[in-house]
């Protein structure tokens, strides 16, 4: 007769005492230790189970992903004071700047010329120079073009006037107001009405132009303020030289009546030597011949294909504002067409002064290097 501590009989796939009562859940399970089965039920053997409980097992058991037993549980707004701690910001930002500051240097490594591109655009600030110029420019020449018309030869008018039809290729209502200019008027009339007077204030006032070009020139090659020598007879000279320049812009432009296949190369090198000579002219000789052959060819060349492409939009868009709103609607057309053109110098003669200020050209140029870069670039070869 058996007793009840040591009968069990299967109901289903638990086991159960015979009065109804399941046994203890360590009872249940193995150990670990024993590798024997029971033939007919294959559990472990009883004195196995009769040892203990099994290590790892139990409702104190450590499992994956549980939390321990008696730890304090995180609170949910934890994280969000975290956030909110000034501590917390503080370390992010340093994080942040150390970050971005391994970027800059392995950027600078890896692409030099582009990375002292951007700074120096930055600090030439691209389009703020741009856009003095082009106003500058814009408020010098109307005034200086009824002087030349005023004074000039009845020949130097007539050469002015188809150099300018050929810069801008000008027909129909923007054509007629070119006309009326230098021929609406007699000279005597235009002469009385300008004055001597009025000529000096005109000259004088022109002068912020070719200041506006000597601080872009400075900028493009990092020169400080102060290290340039003030001499005012290179503005008007600048000045002087642009307005001849000006003349004989349309015969260069036709090849001298060849054809474009000469012209557009002789625009390019005429283009090419007036920025060689405006950048050494306004810097006052600091910079020598050969540095500023990069920013010359680069700056013509931008001049040149804008200038090729005038001849397409602005008859155009000139014809269209004066007809629907007169002559006042040319102002806008051809300020922006400056703004665009100034631009491309802007960025022309800051490219070619980062160029050549870079150590393996400037070696071959006798380019001034910034400190900086030469000490990245190391010391040089003697």
């Amino acid at each position: 007769m058996t007793t009840t501590s040591d009968t069990t009989r299967r109901r289903g796939s638990r086991h159960v005492l015979p009065d109804g009562r399941p046994p203890a859940a360590f009872e249940m399970l193995p150990r670990a230790g024993s590798s024997t089965l029971d033939a007919h039920e294959g559990g472990r053997h009883d004195d196995d189970r009769a040892a203990g409980a099994v290590p790892g097992v139990g409702p104190t058991a450590s499992r994956p992903g549980a939390h321990p037993p008696g730890a304090p549980l995180m609170p949910a707004g934890r994280r969000l004071r975290d956030l909110l701690r000034a501590s917390w910001w503080r370390t992010r930002s340093r994080e942040l700047a150390e970050t971005g500051k391994r970027l800059q240097r392995r950027s600078e490594e890896r692409f030099p010329v582009i990375t002292h591109l951007a700074e120096r655009m930055v600090s030439v600030n691209i389009f703020d120079s741009a856009t003095r110029v082009a106003a500058q420019v814009f408020l010098t020449a109307v005034p200086l073009l009824f002087v030349v018309v005023s004074f000039a030869p009845q020949g130097v008018q007539d050469q002015l006037a188809d150099s300018l039809r050929t810069m801008f290729g000008l027909t129909g209502a923007a054509n007629e107001q070119l006309t009326d200019v230098f021929g609406g008027t007699s000279d005597e009339d235009l002469e009385n009405a300008v004055g001597l007077v009025g000529s000096l204030m005109v000259l004088l006032s022109a002068t912020a132009a070719s200041r506006a070009v000597q601080r872009l020139c400075k900028r493009a090659w990092g020169i400080p303020r102060t290290g340039t020598r003030i001499a005012v007879w290179r503005w008007f000279v600048w000045i002087a030289v642009w307005t001849c320049l000006l003349v004989v812009q349309g015969p260069v432009r036709e090849g001298f009546g060849v054809g474009p296949w000469l012209g557009v190369p002789l625009t390019l090198l005429f283009q090419t030597g007036v920025w060689w000579w405006t950048q050494h002219l306004l810097l006052g000789g600091l910079i020598g011949w050969l540095p500023l052959l990069p920013g010359a060819v680069i700056t013509g060349g931008a001049v040149t294909a804008l200038s090729l492409t005038a001849r397409f939009y602005l008859p155009v868009s000139l014809n269209k504002a004066v007809g629907e709103f007169g002559a006042g609607g040319s102002v806008f057309v051809v300020l922006s067409w400056l703004i665009v053109l100034c631009v491309a110098v802007a960025i022309g003669l800051t490219l070619g002064a980062v160029l050549a200020q870079q150590p393996s050209l400037a070696r071959r140029l006798g380019s001034p290097v910034p400190e900086r870069w030469a000490q990245q670039a190391g010391p040089r070869p003697s």
